[in-house]
C-alpha cells in the first residue's frame, strides 16, 4: 500500500497525518511544538518531536514506525524550512520530500490548493496569499518582539499591559488583573510581568492564557472584548495587505483562516465583518493545515486528490 505523510510542525504543537493513495487519512498523531533549532539540545528536541508524532500516526494506522517507507511526504514548519530538512530526511524513508513554511501549507489546506489568502493566528500570526500564476506573498510573522499583532502571545501581551494600568491608576478597570494574578499565583501584575520574562513562561504558555482574556470579554469586560476586537483588525490588515500585493481591485479573492486564535468569536466576528465589508468573501477552512500538508505531498507526485476521514485533534 502506497502511503502519503504530512506533517504540519508549529510553535505549539506538531501534527502529522498518513493517507492511502486515495485521499482516505488513516493514522494522526500529536505531539509538542516544533519550531527554531538554534542550538544542539533544540535540534534534538526537534528531532524528538517529529518522530514521536510519526509514530503516533504509524501505529494508528496500523503500521510499524521502523519499517514504513512513505511515497511522499510534506512537512511545514514554523521558523522557517531551510534548517529542519537534513533532520527530516534523517527520520523519515521517503521518496519524495518537501519541507515547506507552516503557512504554506495552512493556505493550501484552506483553501484545497486554489488561489486566495490564509490569515493564520496562534501563538504568533502571518498571512500567506497565492494568486492563479503561482505567485506567493506573505505579510507579518515577524516575532514576538517585532510583530505577531493579533496571535495568543500578543492578546496576553495586550492583557498584562492593561492590567498593570490598572493596577497603577491610569487604566480602566478590568477584571483581567485579578485573572491573570490568579492564573499565574502571584500578588501583582509587575510580579506577573516579570514571571513572563522567566524562562519558566516560554510564548507558548503564555500563549494559552489567551483563552482567558476571551472568557473575560464573554462575561463582558470591555477591555478585553477591545483587546480582542483589535486582534481581528489587525489580522483583517494583514489580509488587506497581501491582497493589494497579489489581486486585482475587480478580482474575487476567497480568504479563510486558522489557529486557535479564531475560537473566540469576537476575534472572529471582527475578522470577517471587515473582510466583508471590503467586498470580499470569507470562508471556514476546507482542511487544517496537516490536511494541506497531505495536499502537497500528493502534489508532489502528480497526484490530485480529495481528502476524507481528516479527524478532529483539540
Amino acid at each position: 500500500m502506497r502511503v502519503f505523510l504530512g506533517i504540519d510542525g508549529g510553535q505549539s504543537s506538531t501534527m502529522a497525518l498518513i493517507a492511502r493513495e486515495d485521499g482516505r487519512v488513516i493514522g494522526a498523531g500529536r505531539s509538542g511544538p516544533c519550531n527554531h533549532i538554534s542550538t544542539d539540545e533544540a535540534a534534538a528536541k526537534f528531532s524528538r518531536v517529529v518522530a514521536d508524532c510519526v509514530d503516533q500516526a504509524c501505529r494508528s494506522a496500523s503500521l510499524d514506525p521502523a519499517d514504513v517507507s512513505f511515497t511522499s511526504v510534506c512537512c511545514g514548519m514554523s521558523g522557517g524550512p531551510g534548517d529542519k530538512e537534513t533532520l527530516i530526511r534523517n527520520l523519515l524513508r521517503t521518496e519524495y520530500l518537501s519541507v515547506v513554511t507552516d503557512g504554506e501549507i495552512a493556505l493550501t489546506g484552506a483553501l484545497s490548493g486554489k488561489p486566495g489568502i490564509i490569515v493564520i493566528a496562534g501563538t504568533g500570526s502571518i498571512c500567506y496569499g497565492r494568486n492563479a500564476a503561482g505567485k506567493l506573498v506573505r505579510a507579518g510573522g515577524w516575532g514576538y518582539i517585532f510583530g505577531d499583532e493579533g496571535s495568543a502571545f500578543d492578546i496576553v501581551r495586550q492583557a498584562l499591559r492593561a492590567a498593570l494600568r490598572f493596577e497603577e491608576g491610569w487604566g480602566p478597570a478590568t477584571e483581567l488583573h485579578a485573572t491573570l494574578l490568579e492564573a499565574c499565583r502571584e500578588g501583582t501584575a509587575n510580579a506577573v510581568l516579570h514571571q513572563f520574562y522567566s524562562e519558566v513562561w516560554p510564548r507558548s504558555r503564555v500563549a494559552q492564557l489567551a483563552g482567558l482574556v476571551d472568557s473575560a470579554a464573554e462575561r463582558g469586560d470591555a477591555v478585553a472584548r477591545a483587546i480582542l476586537e483589535q486582534a481581528g483588525q489587525s489580522l483583517s490588515t494583514l489580509a488587506a495587505c497581501v491582497r493589494e500585493q497579489l489581486f486585482e481591485s475587480e478580482d474575487d479573492v476567497r480568504i479563510s483562516f486558522a489557529g486557535g486564535v479564531f475560537r473566540s468569536r469576537f476575534v472572529r466576528q471582527r475578522f470577517q465583518s471587515l473582510i466583508e465589508l471590503s467586498g470580499l468573501e470569507c470562508v471556514a477552512p476546507d482542511h487544517n493545515p496537516a490536511g494541506g500538508a497531505l495536499l502537497e505531498a500528493f502534489q508532489l507526485a502528480g497526484l490530485k486528490v480529495t481528502l476524507s476521514g481528516i479527524p478532529e485533534m483539540k
